[in-house]
């Protein structure tokens, strides 16, 4: 603060002592003290305490600008060029021109005041003399000049600075128009860009941007009259025939801007423009730009693509079109009030070059360029797609064309066509036309999958597409193709045939057949329209292959609506004659079935069409796939891949039999628990040698819950083949509570090194991924529930859940015996025992027991576990002698007990 006193002490002398100077000591006065005022200025951090700054600004702007105009005087260009930059420099005679810039460099950066004091000196039109000598004379480089220094470097720097702080002010602009150095530098940019000085192209055009922003109404009639644009538009076209591409836009994207950024104030220099073939020019430009590398020529280029989508906006008058509206249209879509933001299309010339462009040109990044301007258009007003396409027409005459564009075009084209839906909430059916006969021609096979993926996605927007692409034909041409495909496949039957498709032509059946099932989905006419075509049958050829799988299966559900056996007949009979290694189909199979399964409607047809029997005997073809060492192609399989075909075979059978009396009464008079106790004790982790169980002294005894969270989700070591039979008979116990096939299948972590037992021969198989949880639908579940069960408190919560389906622990009990395992006595013994338990649990209520009584789980004890039974020292004597006593309570017919 001190030092800025004595500062303005010091000017506040000059001042007062100037008046009496001659010109040349005011001058010495003024450079002595500016040393003093940059060092103060340094030392403070730019921070100025100084009451007289603006005076001090406008002395040392008018003696720069004196120096200016004293070493331009009379001399031929390249002197004058010269001599400005030995004044600017440091290397000048004693710097003086170099303080002086800096100072001025400095207080440009004050506050607005000091800006105009700077503005009124005359320093505006002489360093835009300047810089049309920097830019237009090039000056020859000695070798001893070598490469621009670091001094050049900074003078430049700030000069520029100077320059566009001083016309981005209005006042700077106007203090121009004395000179006629303005317009003369714009002229240069669009005639002598190969001749002028390559060093000083970019901050030219930086200033030359800055001073286009700031145009006021005199500087455009200073233009104007000077037929500035006019002559720059002629110099251009002879420029875009000699310069390379990426020049031609740099040049060209300086005179533009002059001509967008003056409209908001007059439209003289866009009419300028317009009136001698400007719009020709660019679109000459802009074709030039075919081929150029993608950061080749940007921003330039990016620029007068953008410039030219914001001249669409520029006119007068509104364009007032009236359009047929085709309907049916979505229900939400009211085109008379469709409200405009002002952003609306009125001048369709800058619109038509992009259009143009988009039509001659295959160039990827150029063409993605205009889809992404169009896209900006529509954007800013919802109208605008309207006004365009019921003008000029650009999408529809663009869909003719598109399959000669590059890949990632064809892409980007076709979302902008799904915006028009999506966005725009418009059915645009002359483009959908168009589109559907790209599909039907198939000229470029990706290009009528990315066609066909568009109709897909505007399709799931809303059911009316279903109706519009049934009547359009559509529907018929995809079924048409799929039958010719399904063919193929079928000839194949598993061998290559030059005729099966792959890559992109594959993926074009994927989503025909996706198509397909969308068009059908919830549309019972779709669906009418799919079966007499008589193409059930070759729809379901699809399902051998994983990649038409899904969508296959899609179109099936869609077919059981109006017909249930017709679905269950496929769907049965395809997991029946599915080969034994085919696991993946026969788990989408019955995930499928389980979907249809939940409409109770369903269960009927399930039945007749022998769903039950085709089920256990997908158990039954399991036999021996969880032994020690499986046989044949299981060695391959993984055993987690066999229990969740398990889980989800008992899934579909505990779905039929939900709150189906008629289905329940079935599978229990015909034996078929009996079935399944059989078919799920052969799969192999069960013991079936029948070994003499020796009783062993239990040290601790957990129960059925504590079991499951040790064996499936504890370091604990545990036999495999123990934790697979754990893992069934927790499928068995939610279906006797009826839950079965409202869970979900989970998958355990696999488990650290060390957790296998070592003990056992399956310890590698350890390694497996197992379930580990059930979850319902929708739910997440926490991350401690990595248990069947939860914790083993809220086990006594569960006791008193109502039995759904009896006859599921009666195989619960035919499992016991089987549970045995020589080698493992003890562990044995402790799980089987925890099973009584849990099974006693069960039976805890009258009701309970009546409803297991019913079920014959007397009998099944009796035989399925004699041995124990009749045996008064076997360990399992006991706790089943409890069961058998609950149970005989309840039986009232005398000829049951006996």
């Amino acid at each position: 603060t001190l030092q800025w006193e004595t500062l303005g002490k010091q000017f506040l002398e000059y001042e007062q002592v100037a008046p009496f100077l001659i010109p040349e000591d005011q001058q010495r006065r003024l450079l002595e003290f500016l040393p003093l005022f940059l060092k103060a200025w340094e030392k403070s951090a730019g921070v100025i305490v100084f009451p007289n700054i603006q005076l001090l600004a406008s002395e040392v702007s008018k003696l720069l600008t004196k120096e200016i105009k004293r070493n331009l005087n009379g001399k031929p260009a390249e002197e004058a060029r010269l001599a400005l930059e030995q004044l600017l420099q440091q290397k000048g005679e004693a710097g003086d021109g170099h303080l002086l810039l800096k100072s001025v460099y400095l207080l440009t950066q004050t506050d607005l005041r000091t800006m105009w004091n700077i503005i009124g000196s005359g320093l505006p039109a002489a360093l835009m003399q300047c810089l049309y000598l920097f830019f237009t004379v090039p000056l020859k480089k000695t070798s001893d000049d070598g490469e621009t220094s670091e001094d050049d470097a900074q003078t430049q720097e700030m000069l520029v600075k100077i320059m566009l702080n001083m016309y981005k002010e209005e006042q700077g602009v106007e203090e121009l128009l004395a000179a006629d150095k303005l317009q003369s530098l714009i002229i240069a940019t669009a005639s002598l860009w190969d001749q002028c000085s390559h060093s000083w192209k970019v901050p030219t055009g930086r200033v030359l941007r800055t001073i286009s922003r700031a145009q006021t109404k005199n500087s455009i009639v200073y233009l104007q009259a000077v037929d500035c644009i006019k002559i720059a538009v002629q110099n251009l076209f002879t420029l875009a025939d000699t310069l390379p591409a990426c020049d031609v836009c740099e040049a060209a994207s300086i005179v533009l801007c002059f001509v967008k950024d003056s409209y908001p104030v007059s439209s003289a220099l866009l009419t300028e423009f317009e009136n001698n073939d400007g719009y020709q020019l660019l679109l000459k430009i802009l074709l030039r730009c075919e081929g150029l590398q993608q950061n080749e020529g940007d921003p330039y280029l990016d620029e007068i693509l953008d410039m030219l989508t914001c001249l669409t906006t520029c006119g007068k008058t509104e364009l007032k079109v009236s359009g047929n509206i085709v309907h049916p249209q979505l229900p939400h879509f009211d085109f008379e009030r469709t409200q405009s933001s002002g952003m609306t299309v009125k001048n369709l010339q800058p619109f038509q070059v992009l259009q143009s462009i988009f039509q001659r040109s295959n160039d990827q990044h150029l063409c993605g360029r205009i889809l992404a301007a169009i896209g900006t258009i529509w954007a800013w007003d919802r109208v605008n797609f309207f006004l365009l396409e019921w003008t000029l027409q650009p999408i529809n005459q663009f869909t003719d064309i598109i399959h000669f564009k590059p890949h990632p075009v064809q892409v980007q084209f076709f979302r902008l066509v799904e915006s028009i839906v999506l966005d725009l909430s418009y059915v645009p059916h002359e483009i959908l036309k168009k589109v559907q006969y790209l599909i039907k021609e198939n000229i470029v096979p990706f290009c009528t999958l990315t066609a066909l993926q568009c109709l897909l996605s505007m399709t799931q927007k809303d059911l009316l597409f279903s109706d519009i692409f049934r009547d359009s034909g559509l529907l018929g041409l995809l079924l048409a193709l799929l039958r010719k495909e399904a063919k193929i496949l079928r000839k194949s039957a598993g061998t290559h045939l030059p005729g099966l498709k792959e890559g992109t032509e594959k993926e074009l059946n994927v989503v025909m057949l996706k198509m397909v099932a969308a068009l059908t989905e919830r549309s019972v006419r779709n669906t009418v329209v799919l079966k007499d075509y008589g193409m059930v049958p070759y729809i379901k050829i699809f399902l051998d292959d994983e990649c038409y799988r899904s969508a296959t299966l899609s179109i099936l559900e869609q077919l059981s609506v109006i017909n249930y056996e017709e679905y269950m007949s496929i769907i049965i009979g395809a997991l029946c004659s599915s080969t034994q290694w085919e696991l993946h189909l026969k788990l989408d199979l019955l995930k499928s079935l389980l979907r249809i399964l939940e409409s109770p409607k369903s269960h009927s047809a399930f039945r007749t069409c022998s769903g039950f029997n085709g089920l256990l005997s997908l158990l039954s073809d399991m036999e021996g796939a969880l032994q020690d060492a499986p046989a044949g192609q299981w060695t391959a399989v993984g055993q987690n891949c066999i229990l969740e075909l398990v889980f989800y075979t008992l899934q579909g059978i505990t779905a039929a039999l939900h709150l189906d009396p008629v289905n329940s009464n079935y599978f229990q008079r015909n034996g078929l628990f009996e079935k399944m106790a059989e078919d799920l004790g052969s799969l192999g982790c069960f013991w079936t040698r029948g070994e003499r169980q020796i009783p062993v002294s239990l040290e601790k005894k957990r129960t059925f819950a504590e079991f499951l969270d040790v064996a499936l989700c504890s370091s604990e070591p545990f036999p495999v083949w123990l934790k697979n039979c754990i893992w069934i008979l927790s499928f068995l116990d939610r279906m006797v509570k009826g839950t079965l096939h409202q869970e979900s299948y989970l998958k355990e972590r696999k488990p650290e090194m060390g957790e296998e037992s070592k003990d056992d021969q399956e310890a590698p198989l350890a390694q497996e991924e197992h379930p580990v949880a059930f979850e319902r639908p929708g739910k997440k579940l926490p991350a401690s529930a990595y248990m069947l069960w939860g914790n083993p408190e809220e086990k006594l919560e569960m006791r008193d859940c109502p039995i759904e389906h009896p006859g599921a622990v009666c195989v619960m009990v035919r499992l016991l015996p089987k549970l045995y395992k020589e080698g493992h006595a003890q562990l044995s013994q402790e799980i089987q025992c925890a099973l009584v338990d849990h099974i006693q649990s069960l039976v805890k209520s009258e009701k309970s027991r009546q409803v297991m009584c019913e079920s014959g789980l007397l009998s099944t004890i009796i035989t399925s576990c004699q041995d124990a039974f009749c045996n008064d020292s076997h360990p399992l004597h006991l706790p089943l002698t409890r069961v058998f006593e609950k149970l005989a309570s309840q039986a009232v017919e005398p000829h049951v007990l006996r």
